[in-house]
């Protein structure tokens, strides 16, 4: 059998590369992915809380648009007691549907990236005049919003197609977060240049442990800090990513935001002068600037 190929990049062993630092001599580069999305009532995709029943299922749709209403806005007022930026994975519909949401997010001075539409669809199944149109879609509204093309794309979902790198990077997007190879950043080849891969957790994710796993708050929390100890002391032989994926109707509840508070709080007590707390962004502008992967 021969192995089919993606093409996007090259195989290396991550110690096998060379060395460069993060800004000011920082070593481990840690960013939160706070995702803000809104889902179709009585139709399409959206986690669940548990099974649910025929459509339209109330339970699980409440229980999403909690996150929004009550969930995402606790989180945000936690980012500010820490003093932590974050980048709100947006999807475009939530300037319609959740009014001031995003704008609230981007008051503090957080990044605003792409995340399709609604959470309610993947791009990955649609054609590629259809992906097109959705990326243009919900840049145009996020540019509207924000008054420059945002920089970075997650897919809802984390759905690509063979060729979303290539629309991604022809629309203008500087970096994608969809693939999780790797603790560091990565070039990835289009048709038309290159795109950056920016490491974002699958593991780290409060989806796939809360909803997948079937993982409390209390365990996510503790996932989190003994990453974080382990990737501090390999950072300090080379720079690495740590990203924190989260959502506000799994991580937004009472009795699990106290436990990410936690977490937050050991990282911050142990980061020494080692640890960049910045932004997925903010990442693809100093790879771009002053480093060469």
């Amino acid at each position: 059998m021969k192995i089919v190929r993606h093409g996007r990049y090259e195989f290396s062993q991550i110690h096998d590369r060379p060395d460069y630092a993060w800004p000011d001599g920082k070593r481990l580069a840690v960013y939160l992915g706070m995702n803000l999305e809104v889902f179709s009532f009585g139709e399409g995709l959206g986690a669940e809380l548990a099974p649910g029943g025929p459509q339209p299922d109330i339970l699980n749709y409440a229980w999403r648009d909690y996150g929004n209403r009550v969930g995402a806005p606790r989180m945000l007022r936690l980012f500010d007691r820490l003093q932590l930026p974050c980048t709100a994975l947006v999807n475009s519909e939530v300037y319609t549907e959740a009014p001031g949401l995003a704008e609230a997010f981007a008051a503090r001075g957080d990044e605003i990236a792409g995340h399709g539409r609604t959470n309610s669809e993947r791009q990955g199944t649609l054609t590629e005049d259809g992906e097109r149109a959705l990326i243009e879609q919900a840049t145009s509204v996020l540019t509207a919003h924000g008054g420059q093309i945002p920089k970075g794309w997650l897919g809802p979902w984390i759905s690509q197609s063979h060729v979303t790198p290539d629309l991604l990077q022809e629309a203008g997007y500087q970096y994608l977060l969809d693939w999780c190879h790797d603790d560091q950043p990565t070039w990835m080849t289009t048709r038309s240049g290159r795109i950056l891969s920016i490491p974002y957790p699958q593991e780290l994710n409060d989806i796939p442990q809360i909803v997948g796993r079937k993982r409390e708050g209390y365990e996510f929390a503790d996932m989190i800090v003994d990453a974080f100890d382990v990737l501090l002391e390999e950072a300090r032989t080379r720079p690495l990513v740590m990203g924190i994926a989260l959502h506000g109707y799994l991580m937004g509840h009472p009795h699990r935001i106290k436990h990410l508070e936690r977490a937050l709080r050991h990282m911050q007590a142990n980061s020494g002068d080692l640890v960049w707390w910045t932004t997925a962004g903010a990442i693809n502008d100093h790879i771009r600037s002053t480093v060469d992967l």
